[in-house]
């Protein structure tokens, strides 16, 4: 027997008795809702942080905490149990520089090298017998747990991986031009105060036919191999004016705030909103993305997996949650070309 059907206006007192039904039942389940988390569980809450404490544990008396004039400036991975350790260069301010032990221990340092492509600095700390840290070996994985451990028996952060080893750019450096967007072809319509174009004696109407000896026809052939140079390199231009060519060698350079091209640094401006970035965040071969939440003065020591092994040099605070940290097989790398220059340095002034 078929059952009748309602109609929809008969329906209407049906639906109401049920949707005030579900709402008694939403009401309730909000009344009983669980308490808001504690923010000692958080991520980098002190009961998350005492569950990673053995591995920290196993790893602080290889790793060193740099001050400069009394102010902790970065953390150190010891390499050498004589006493080399690598750190963050661009953090080593002028002045006195000091280092704190695992022992409780202050000693003298010194900068011996420094590698001004990755941002690494080879120091000489003033104490022997201190334990070189343990490079993990294979490959690591997005997902994977990492931990930031210090002198003291619990870490300073802990995260994941979230993005697997690639190039990080340079911050953007700028010739200083506005091209004519009436043509494809990369013609100056106007020179930006102040920089280097008009520095060199660039004029608008000038038009960019080579960059370091390499053909361009277009504005974004012009700007993609423009991309990679830095603050303060001057790749030679080679410029097409009226009848005549000639070659130009124009600097390049990051507008600070409040100079011609600064909008360009908007969104950076914005990522300092989430805390303070690094000095240097940027420009890097190769760097493992984590979201480990760092201060600028927890970068420069090891980012071990949960064996207590270095898969990593912390090298920069980027964002709220985005920190880079060198892979260990190119610290390696980085190791041997500052010990190189150190051993040179030592040879020419003996």
């Amino acid at each position: 027997m078929k059952r009748p059907r309602l109609s929809p206006i008969r329906s209407l007192p049906a639906l109401a008795l049920a949707l005030a039904g579900l709402a008694q039942i939403c009401a309730a389940q909000e009344f009983n809702a669980p308490p808001p988390l504690a923010r000692s569980r958080y991520r980098n809450g002190e009961e998350t942080l005492r569950a990673f404490a053995p591995v920290s544990a196993e790893t602080r008396h290889s790793i060193v905490k740099f001050n400069v004039a009394g102010e902790t400036v970065a953390l150190g991975a010891v390499v050498d149990a004589s006493g080399l350790a690598l750190t963050k260069a661009s953090e080593l301010k002028k002045g006195k520089l000091t280092c704190w032990l695992a022992t409780e221990q202050e000693v003298d340092a010194e900068v011996i090298a420094i590698d001004d492509q990755e941002d690494v600095a080879l120091v000489r700390v003033h104490a022997q017998g201190l334990e070189p840290i343990q490079w993990a070996t294979g490959e690591v994985g997005e997902g994977q747990w990492v931990i930031t451990p210090g002198i003291a028996e619990t870490p300073h952060a802990v995260g994941i991986i979230s993005a697997l080893p690639r190039r990080i750019r340079p911050p953007r450096a700028l010739i200083g031009v506005q091209f004519d967007f009436g043509t494809s072809t990369p013609k100056i319509e106007d020179l930006l105060p102040g920089l280097g174009a008009e520095k060199a004696g660039l004029k608008p109407g000038d038009v960019i036919v080579a960059v370091n000896g390499l053909a361009v026809t277009n504005r974004d052939q012009v700007v993609e191999k423009l991309r990679d140079f830095r603050d303060g390199d001057t790749p030679r231009l080679r410029v097409q004016r009226e009848e005549k060519q000639f070659d130009a060698e124009v600097r390049m350079t990051v507008p600070k705030s409040g100079q011609p091209g600064s909008a360009l640094y908007f969104q950076q401006r914005l990522s300092r909103m989430g805390g303070e970035i690094s000095q240097r965040a940027e420009g890097f071969d190769l760097a493992i993305e984590h979201d480990s939440i760092l201060h600028t003065w927890l970068c420069g020591g090891p980012l071990v997996n949960l064996d207590g092994k270095a898969i990593g040099l912390n090298i920069a605070r980027a964002g709220r949650v985005t920190t880079y940290a060198l892979p260990a097989k190119l610290v390696k790398q980085v190791l041997e070309r500052l010990r190189a220059a150190a051993k040179a340095a030592t040879t020419a002034s003996n």
